[in-house]
C-alpha cells in the first residue's frame, strides 16, 4: 500500500502509481490525484471560461468524469494530459452551447506579420509586462476575444506550459495545427496588448503634463 504522511501521500509516489492504486479501489489514491491536479485544472478552466462560476462547474464535471472513467484510462498518455483533455472538452462544450462565439480576424501570419516565427513566446517571459491588476484583467479580456479552439491552444501552450505534442494530444489535432493556432493567437494578443500599453502610456504622459 502507498505510504501516507499526514493526509497527503509522499511526493515520491508518482501519478502512475496513484492511478493504478485508484483503479484497484484505493479511494485515498484518487483523492490525492484530485488534490494534485485540481488547482491547475481550475486555472485552465478559468482562463477558458472567463468567470469563476463556469470554471468551478467545469472543474467539478471534469473530476466527475475522471471518477466515472478512470477504469477506461489506458495510461498511454500522462494522467495530467488525460485530465486536461477532459477539462478542455468540458469547457469547449459549454462555450459552444452558450453560443459565445468570438469573431476575431486572425490574419495569415506569414503574409501579414513581419516578425515571422519570432512572435513572442509568452511561456518564456510569463506576464513580465502584466504587473498590475488592471492589465491582468485586460489580458483576460483579450483572451476572451479569441475563438475557443485558439484560446485553448494558447492557454495550454504558453500559460500552462504543455508541449506542442501534449496540446495536440489533448485536442486531437496535429502538431502543425497547434503551431498554426498558437502563432495566430500570439500575433493577436501581441497586437492587442501593444495597443493597450500604448494607450496607457499616452494616458499617463497626458496626466504628467497637465
Amino acid at each position: 500500500r502507498l505510504r501516507r504522511y499526514g493526509f497527503q501521500f509522499h511526493p515520491e509516489v508518482d501519478d502512475t502509481t496513484l492511478v493504478r492504486q485508484a483503479k484497484a479501489g484505493e479511494e485515498a489514491a484518487l483523492t490525492e490525484l484530485i488534490r494534485r491536479h485540481q488547482g491547475r485544472v481550475y486555472q485552465h478552466a478559468l482562463r477558458l471560461m472567463g468567470n469563476v462560476q463556469d470554471a468551478e462547474e467545469v472543474l467539478q464535471d471534469t473530476f466527475l468524469q475522471v471518477y466515472r472513467n478512470l477504469e477506461r484510462f489506458e495510461e498511454r498518455s500522462r494522467f495530467s494530459t488525460w485530465v486536461y483533455r477532459i477539462a478542455t472538452n468540458e469547457a469547449l462544450m459549454r462555450l459552444r452551447k452558450a453560443s459565445r462565439k468570438r469573431e476575431v480576424f486572425l490574419e495569415d501570419a506569414t503574409a501579414m506579420d513581419p516578425w515571422g516565427d519570432e512572435v513572442r513566446d509568452f511561456a518564456r517571459s510569463p506576464l513580465d509586462d502584466v504587473l498590475d491588476q488592471e492589465i491582468a484583467e485586460r489580458l483576460q479580456e483579450v483572451l476572451d476575444e479569441l475563438p475557443e479552439e485558439y484560446r485553448a491552444v494558447f492557454t495550454m501552450r504558453d500559460i500552462d506550459g504543455l508541449s506542442n505534442a501534449e496540446v495536440a494530444d489533448v485536442l486531437g489535432i496535429s502538431v502543425p495545427a497547434v503551431k498554426s493556432r498558437l502563432h495566430r493567437s500570439r500575433l493577436h494578443l501581441r497586437n492587442r496588448l501593444s495597443r493597450i500599453f500604448r494607450e496607457r502610456k499616452t494616458s499617463e504622459s497626458g496626466k504628467r503634463s497637465s
